[in-house]
């Protein structure tokens, strides 16, 4: 097979990394980081005389084979660490890489070629302009709505003669009786009024106007009063009706009790509309605004939705929970005028929350480190760039924008975390554009065992175990076929030992395989 300088792409370095962590070879790699720290100077300083005359010397020089100042050399193996002079790397049988300046001087910025991208499953999406309406679910109580509330009072010295309604939480409609009262004080000021209207004359209006008034002082309403004159005799009683439909929550008056002038008889609370007393979280309260539709089920109601819309975000945070409480108004009078919502049942409630217009790009895209807030921008030619966004709100797949790009941009929203990684090692010139290094030594050829998974006409699929010479834990992965083919004979399940070098590419390609033990006979 035909030699050829190493190079990995960040496809093997992916599958170095999953392989070492799944292999739990953590330990070794962690080893041979503190081996290579311990000869670094030693092994850059060895080097340095074998690299070629065209080579740069030291960090800071022009590579003549690219025109590129070189920035570090480092071992595309162990990124991390950087030495400022050629030589061979204390972690790997191989001259060490240099890292080139891109032109605009960007040294977090990442090139991969098509091919590269194919492999790691890279997809875009474009920066655009949008409306997000998300949507707070929560759940909550309902409660009598405070604002539908009337209450029935006397207005004069009275006693009870007959009571219509006699328990709490009795349903009654507007207009129906409640009570009928005896106001002994209403019979004097009654009887001045007729009396007056009885009289002969010519200027009895001044008259007839004074004794309706002192029939209002004495707490008589204007249809009281009107009864009176069409009825022409003395109203001694009175009937108090509901002012509004709904239920007594509080009934003070017994028959036969006197009553006082304000005295509270009937407290009622409609039931038209109630309340729905929700939890929001303090992360979600913000989003949330005065008159937002509200949409509410009750698992009491299966199959009902109940319409209304915020009323208010009352400033009063539970310290147990960390939420707010959100007033919901809902409609009470759906297909059934019995008003099925009661006090204290519980419901989910779907609250919208306010509309954002801007810019937005899916949610997969977003890379939140704790710190930093970033998505990766897909340039031309195949490059990539982390940039740092401010984000906003979050709605069915899509986040919210706020700084950083601009509407027909592209990010990247899989296999983002790789190019992000590649990129902040500021050492992605060499391993992913494709450029040849100054100096490699001559491939090696590695040898392991594995299980045969898959047989293509280019590729065959294999699980392997461990390959001690470059520190690969076990995994299953394609490695291209021989130069001569794949011998007779191999079948799927077959325990095969076999050997490989890795393609100018970057690739793993098969050299032999053979049944399991046939190579360990060789020479």
């Amino acid at each position: 097979m035909e030699n050829h300088p190493m190079k990995l792409k960040p496809f093997v370095i992916g599958l170095l990394l999953a392989g070492v962590l799944a292999a739990g070879g953590y330990g070794l790699y962690a080893l041979g980081m503190q081996r290579g720290m311990d000869h670094a100077s030693s092994a850059a300083g060895a080097g340095s005389g074998s690299a070629g005359a065209a080579a740069p010397t030291q960090a800071g020089d022009i590579d003549p084979s690219t025109g590129k100042k070189v920035l570090y050399w480092h071992d595309p193996m162990v990124p991390g660490q950087k030495f400022d002079k050629p030589g061979k790397s204390p972690f790997m049988d191989m001259q060490l890489v240099p890292v080139h300046a891109d032109g605009d001087g960007d040294q977090s910025q990442v090139t991969v070629s098509a091919r590269v991208q194919q492999n790691l499953g890279v997809r875009t999406a474009e920066v655009r302009r949008g409306t997000l309406s998300p949507q707070v679910e929560a759940a909550g109580s309902i409660a009598f709505n405070e604002r539908d509330q009337a209450l029935v009072q006397a207005r004069a010295t009275g006693y009870v003669e007959r009571l219509y309604v006699r328990a709490t939480l009795d349903q009654v409609a507007k207009g129906q009786p409640l009570a009928d009262l005896y106001v002994p004080d209403w019979v004097a000021a009654q009887e001045e009024f007729l009396s007056v209207r009885r009289l002969q004359g010519s200027d009895l209006a001044g008259l007839i106007d004074g004794a309706r008034q002192r029939m209002r002082q004495v707490g008589m309403s204007d249809e009281q009063i009107r009864r009176v004159e069409v009825a022409g005799r003395v109203q001694p009683r009175i009937t108090l009706t509901a002012p509004i439909g709904g239920v007594v929550t509080e009934l003070m008056a017994r028959e036969g009790m006197t009553v006082m002038p304000g005295a509270t008889l009937f407290r009622i609370n409609g039931l038209s509309t109630v309340w729905a007393n929700s939890e929001i979280p303090e992360s979600q309260a913000g989003l949330l605004r005065p008159g937002a539709g509200v949409e509410a089920r009750s698992p009491a109601l299966p199959g009902t939705v109940f319409k209304g819309k915020v009323q208010a975000i009352l400033p009063d945070v539970n310290p147990a929970t960390r939420t707010l409480k959100a007033r919901v108004e809902l409609v009470n009078l759906v297909a059934n005028p019995g008003a099925q919502l009661a006090p204290g049942m519980f419901v989910s409630v779907l609250l919208g929350a306010r509309t954002e217009e801007g810019l937005m790009v899916p949610t997969e895209a977003i890379i939140q480190t704790g710190k930093r807030t970033v998505v990766m921008l897909a340039e031309v030619d195949g490059k990539f760039r982390p940039v740092d966004v401010d984000i906003g709100i979050e709605a069915d797949g899509q986040t919210e924008i706020k700084h950083g790009l601009e509407a027909g941009q592209k990010v990247v929203v899989s296999g983002q975390f790789l190019v992000d990684s590649e990129a902040s090692l500021k050492a992605t010139t060499t391993r992913m554009e494709g450029s040849p290094p100054a100096q490699l030594a001559a491939p090696v050829e590695h040898r392991g065992e594995a299980r045969i998974e898959a047989i293509g006409k280019d590729a065959v699929t294999l699980s392997h175990g461990p390959i001690p010479s470059l520190q690969w834990g076990a995994m299953t992965m394609e490695f291209g076929v021989p130069a001569t083919g794949l011998p007779p004979g191999l079948k799927l399940g077959q325990s095969v030992a076999f050997a490989f070098m890795m393609t100018k590419d970057g690739l793993p390609v098969l050299t032999r395989i053979e049944p399991k033990g046939a190579m360990e006979q060789r020479p």
